[in-house]
This record gives structure tokens, sequence and C-alpha cells, in this order.
């Protein structure tokens, strides 16, 4: 048994379970699904920092909000908290190969080949490709009449990310993938039952959505086999070529590539435009810290600009959780966890805890400015050796675009009351778009 040191002592015996709602499991399914950011700070007001929940298709669910058991969790053993295993509800879509899914040996073999392509010296060189496309899409953008900024950075991520994996964004094959990836991720959370049900896939939306998948692979592996016939991969910096050209004697089969590569186009682009989209809405409706962005762009400040995406992931974190499933009980809270069950650190709790943010509701960039939070308060990008491998992108991304975006506009509200989350397959995103007014600057 593998155990965690607790913050608050609990006099409830180690074998006891966690406490939670008794509701059905399709019913905690359905609100958790669509509507987590209510049901879970009411299940921790009502049962503590250690809640469980049966949700499909995992089942036994342990919310957690306490920053040392989360510690705990982060930096126990990796044979025994499985975040591939935890992640499984994204195994129909990312497949069984994805960094994601993958625990131990087999994940670090896939980090240890993906790593090259976000280190420093890459990031360093898709800085001005990043910047390019920024450039071209912010100076389309419609002056004096409002729309959804959440909508525009989806369209710009995923040009980044195309051109990160594949290196090129041109043709029809690039083209199509392009409005297939985007209606692939424009779907709700009930949507996400299909993945995991044979008999749905074959009906109304599940159905469309499998089939929509189903062409996405054939699109994938078309361009696999036209890299593989490439004479010049050698020369190629984007991620297909280099996971081409890996030495060994091990190298990627065709249906791995496929699921690194999907991996990296859905998650690669989706949480960044959604930060970016808060991180807007939240700018163009406090005109101190809007001030202060603009004046960090005009002088090259990055430090501000990232505090200001750095806020806004925790002001509006996009995945609201991150999982590990058991593979031996484990002790947490004086609860003893039986192996099968998952623990899902809560990433929305703790980062909208006063106790570890004052005024956790207020936008205030400033908190990342001189210092960081307490530690273990906040982690979008999850923690331990799991900690996701493109956040040093992120966060470069974000810094150009805010600062492009910055240095051209003003950015004023569709209107002054603050924007409302709503549930997007696993994300949670900006109900109405993130929607803004910009004019051009004297």
């Amino acid at each position: 048994m593998t155990s965690t040191a607790p913050t608050r002592p609990s006099a409830r015996p180690a074998a006891a379970l966690p406490p939670g709602p008794r509701l059905p499991v399709a019913v905690q399914t359905v609100l958790f699904g669509s509507f987590r950011q209510f049901l879970l700070p009411l299940a921790r007001r009502r049962y503590g920092d250690v809640v469980r929940l049966r949700i499909y298709p995992e089942r036994d669910v342990v919310s957690l909000s306490d920053p040392e058991h989360i510690k705990a969790v982060f930096t126990g053993p990796v044979t025994t908290f499985h975040a591939g295993e935890g992640n499984a509800i994204l195994k129909p879509l990312m497949g069984e190969h994805s960094v994601l899914l993958t625990d131990e040996d087999e994940h670090m073999r896939a980090r240890k080949l993906l790593m090259p392509a976000f280190n420093g010296s890459a990031l360093r060189g898709y800085r001005e490709m990043v910047t390019e496309l920024t450039v071209a899409e912010v100076e389309r953008w419609p002056t004096g009449r409002v729309f959804r900024s959440h909508e525009r950075m989806q369209v710009l991520t995923l040009e980044v990310i195309l051109r990160v994996v594949f290196g090129v964004t041109d043709g029809p094959r690039l083209d199509r993938l392009r409005v297939l990836l985007r209606r692939l991720l424009d779907i709700g959370p009930l949507d996400i039952f299909g993945w995991h049900n044979a008999n749905l896939q074959k009906i109304g939306p599940w159905k469309r959505n499998a089939q929509r998948q189903r062409e996405i692979d054939e699109l994938i592996y078309a361009e696999i086999a036209d890299r593989r016939r490439a004479d010049d991969l050698a020369d190629r910096g984007d991620v297909l070529s280099r996971l081409l050209t890996v030495p060994g004697d091990d190298p990627l089969t065709d249906a791995e590539l496929r699921d690194q590569l999907i991996t990296l186009l859905l998650a690669g682009h989706e949480t960044t435009a959604t930060t970016l989209g808060w991180a807007f809405h939240e700018l163009a409706r406090d005109p101190g810290c809007l001030r202060s962005a603009t004046e960090a762009a005009d002088n090259h400040d990055e430090k501000y600009l990232e505090a200001v995406t750095k806020e806004a992931m925790r002001l509006h974190p996009v995945i609201h959780e991150v999982a590990r499933r058991l593979t031996e009980d484990v002790e947490v809270g004086g609860y003893l966890l039986p192996a099968g069950f998952t623990v899902q650190p809560s990433i929305a709790l703790v980062q909208s805890d006063p106790e570890h943010f004052p005024e956790p509701e207020r936008f205030s960039p400033e908190r990342f400015v001189d210092g960081a939070p307490p530690a273990g308060t906040w982690f979008p990008f999850g923690g331990g050796v799991r900690r996701c491998l493109g956040a040093g992108f992120s966060l470069m991304e974000a810094n150009v675009v805010l600062g492009e975006v910055l240095r051209r506009y003003h950015l004023s509200p569709e209107r002054l009351s603050a924007e409302q989350p709503k549930a997007r397959h696993i994300t949670m995103v900006p109900a109405r778009g993130a929607k803004i007014l910009v004019t051009e600057r004297n």
C-alpha cells in the first residue's frame, strides 16, 4: 500500500472510502460533463477535499483539492499513478499509442521522441513562424464591430500547430484536415458517450463523429505515406519528419505516428486558443490591466504578457482536472483508495481557492509578476513527470499573439459583465466566444 501525507489529519479510519453524492452514475456523469464548474465546488463544500464521484466510463473517481494530497500524486511512483489509464476517456480519439494514453516505459519512449520538437532551441526556431502567422491573422480582424475572439484564436493556433507538425500548411489534404479537425472538436460532453459505445456510433451525431474521425485518420495516414517517400527528411524540422528520422532499430509504426500526430494536433491548439480568448475577454473588461499589457507589448516586456496568460489560465482553466488511475491501494487524506480508482487533482478548485489566491474571482496578472504563487497551487499544465510537453511552446505562442494584437489594437468588451464558461468535450470554453471589439491604435 502506498501512503500520502494529508494536510488535514482525519479521524476517519483509513479503510473508509471518501464521501460523495449518491446520485446514479448517469446523473453524475451528465452533471460532471456539462456542469462541473458548479458540481465540484458544491461537492467540496459539502464533503471536503477528497470527494468520491461515479462517472462513466471510469466509474470510481476521487476529486482532490488539497495541494498536499495533489503533490503526493504528482511525485508518487509512476508505476502506481497511471496517467495514461487516467486519460482513458481520450483513447478512442487519440489512440492507444498517444503520449497522453501510455504509461511507464512506453510513455517515456514516446516522450523522449517528442521532446526535441519542444525544447529551447526548437521554440526559438518556431517563434518567427508564429509571428508571421499571427500578423497575417490579426491584420484581417474587423475593426469597429464585435466578433468572437475565441473562434479567431482557434483558427490561428490550428495553423500554427499544423505548421509545427507537418512543416507545410498548403494542399487539398491539409485544407480538408483543417475543416474536419474543427468539426471534430466542436462537440459537447454528451458526444463523448459515442467514443466508448459502438452502438451509438451507428446513429445520429455519434455516427457523423465516427465517420469524421475515420476520414481524419485516412488523411493523416496518407500524409505519413507521402512523407516516408520524401528524400529530404533530414533537412526538415517538422515533428513528422523528426519522428521518421529517429535513429535506432525501433522505428515508429504508422499507427504510432498517427496517434502522436493527432494528439499534437488536437491538444496543441485548443487549450492555447481558449486561454487567449479568455485573456482578451478579461483585458477588454479591465482598463488598468489593458494599459499595463499594452505598455508591456510596446516595450516588448514579455514578463507581464506571460503573467496575463498565466492569470487567464488560473482564473479560467481550460482543463479542470488531471487524472491518475491507481494500480494499487493508496491512502489519501485518511481514506484508503482501492486499485482501479481514478484520482483527479482539481486544477479549478485549487486555483480558485482564496486560501491560495486572495480575491480569486479577480483578474490580476500582478500575481505572477513579482514572484510565483505558492508551490502546488497553479498547475494548468499538470505536474510531475507528466507535465505537458508543450507548456513552453504554449506560453511562447501566447506571448507572441498578445504582443502583436496589443501593439495594433485597443480592445473593448461586448459587455462589462463577466462571461461564463461552458463545457466543450473535456474542456471549458467561453460560452459566448469571448466577444470583443477592436479599434486601431492612434
